[in-house]
């Protein structure tokens, strides 16, 4: 994939590159990114170059993860980051992101991760977004939801963090969410729907004859 560029209404989403690792080291000195985030901790400005000057360009290059710096169009101020990681699963890509402290609670994260799920439902034919985080870290909970993510459960060990596995909850985002047409065809299973016959106390059990709820399955 090509670095690509992305415009949102207050926006730039574009490739980092050498030119941001200073304001990247300068905001990932934040304590809150580095207790919710896997970036190493102390964060050094070695750190900060690897990133900036060679792992956010070689996800571009090999299609791996594509990185932004969120950027205010006007200033040139880096007000967060965003990427796009692509998961085993074809047409599947998870989503992480952070924001700087002093740009926190005006809406950039939540208006960056609708304009990057959008890219990725049209331009990269993706049919999922996923998103995980730590339990606990409320604020990266609140942007997904507010992009419009479903919350779909917890994953215990479901997260490496400094040589640490935390529990994280886990929600996902469609192009039907967004009103977009997939890749593939969707067919969502329906609540409350049934297998063909089930087995209650050891005798057997045919639906409709019985009813599904009150066979002491977790619906």
């Amino acid at each position: 994939m090509e670095p690509t560029t992305l415009t949102t209404r207050r926006l730039l989403l574009r490739p980092f590159g050498p030119q941001d690792t200073y304001k990247v080291h300068a905001a990932c000195q934040d304590p809150d990114i580095q207790r919710w985030t896997v970036i190493p901790s102390p964060y050094r400005l070695t750190d900060a170059e690897l990133f900036t000057a060679r792992l956010a360009p070689a996800g571009w290059r090999d299609d791996s993860a594509y990185s932004f710096a969120l950027v205010l169009p006007e200033s040139g101020t880096l007000v967060g980051a965003l990427s796009l990681d692509r998961r085993s699963r074809p047409g599947t890509y998870e989503v992480g992101y952070w924001s700087s402290r002093e740009h926190r609670n005006r809406g950039y994260v939540t208006e960056a991760v609708l304009g990057s799920a959008r890219w990725a439902f049209t331009a990269l034919g993706a049919d999922r977004l996923e998103w995980r985080a730590e339990i606990g870290n409320v604020a990266s909970r609140a942007v997904a939801l507010r992009a419009g993510f479903r919350l779909e459960g917890e994953q215990r060990s479901g997260l490496l963090n400094k040589g640490v596995r935390r529990d994280a909850w886990t929600a996902a985002l469609l192009p039907s969410d967004l009103g977009l047409p997939g890749t593939h065809p969707y067919l969502p299973e329906r609540h409350g729907a049934a297998p063909d016959s089930a087995r209650l106390g050891g005798r057997r059990c045919s639906l409709p004859d019985c009813q599904w709820r009150g066979l002491g399955f977790d619906v």
